[in-house]
């Protein structure tokens, strides 16, 4: 009899936040090109902690429904509306998907996105590398798990690849890779160090613009996940 109940799910205020986002969208109040308030502006109208209306951001950003820009402040960006749902719905409720082939996808992709990057990244790619690798640090210092710091890395990267397209496919994984990471516990504790060094190793070559040096460099990050994808 159990089995024919599912467990409720309470929303956070983070999720509340990523609903009104969107509903202002959906209904054209919200534009592509169109600045969000400040932080704290918004958690002030939110009536939440500024760290919760940017746990908010970082997750839209994720899915790129926004783009944070240095010195600009958040924009909304440019999509449809039913990509824009899709991607909502893989915000709030990720599905269950088969790893292994998510790592095949994760490492074609990256590899890729992480040449390209070197190639091809401006000074605003890099300020915004730099920025998201230091929220990775500040997240790991504090002891807390940094999943989707992590992950907001790794879009980075392939946004600074220039190729849309490749953004795109990495938008579309990124929500079932989030829920392997945490169901099956990829990041393993003794890792973490480690992996934050990997990222610093990527970035150099991106920065020294050695397209081969980035290839190699991810591969090398990715290559305890492909291990244990194996293993499965």
């Amino acid at each position: 009899m159990l089995d024919r109940f599912s467990e409720i799910k309470v929303e956070t205020p983070v999720d509340k936040i990523i609903r009104q986002i969107r509903n202002l969208i959906t209904i054209g109040e919200l534009s592509p090109g169109d600045k969000l308030p400040p932080e704290r502006k918004l958690s002030e109208k939110f009536g939440v902690g500024r760290s919760v209306v940017r746990d908010a951001i970082r997750k839209l950003e994720f899915y790129g429904i926004v783009k944070t820009q240095p010195q600009s402040g958040t924009v909304i960006e440019g999509m449809g509306i039913v990509a824009l749902e899709g991607l909502i719905s893989d915000v709030l409720n990720i599905e269950e998907t088969d790893f292994k082939s998510l790592v095949e996808t994760r490492l074609l992709l990256e590899i890729e996105s992480a040449g390209k990057a070197a190639e091809r990244r401006t000074v605003d790619d890099l300020i915004i590398l730099k920025g998201a690798l230091k929220e990775y640090e500040d997240k790991i210092a504090e002891g807390v798990s940094a999943v989707e710091e992590d992950l907001l890395f790794h879009l980075k990267i392939a946004e600074a690849s220039g190729n849309s397209v490749l953004k795109s496919l990495m938008l579309i994984i990124t929500p079932d890779i989030i829920k392997s990471f945490t169901t099956l516990n990829v990041c393993k504790e003794d890792r973490i160090q480690s992996t934050l060094n990997e990222h610093k190793e990527i970035l150099d070559q991106i920065i020294a613009q050695n397209s081969e040096g980035a290839r190699t460099a991810m591969r090398n990050h990715l290559k305890d996940i492909i291990e244990y994808s194996q293993e499965r």
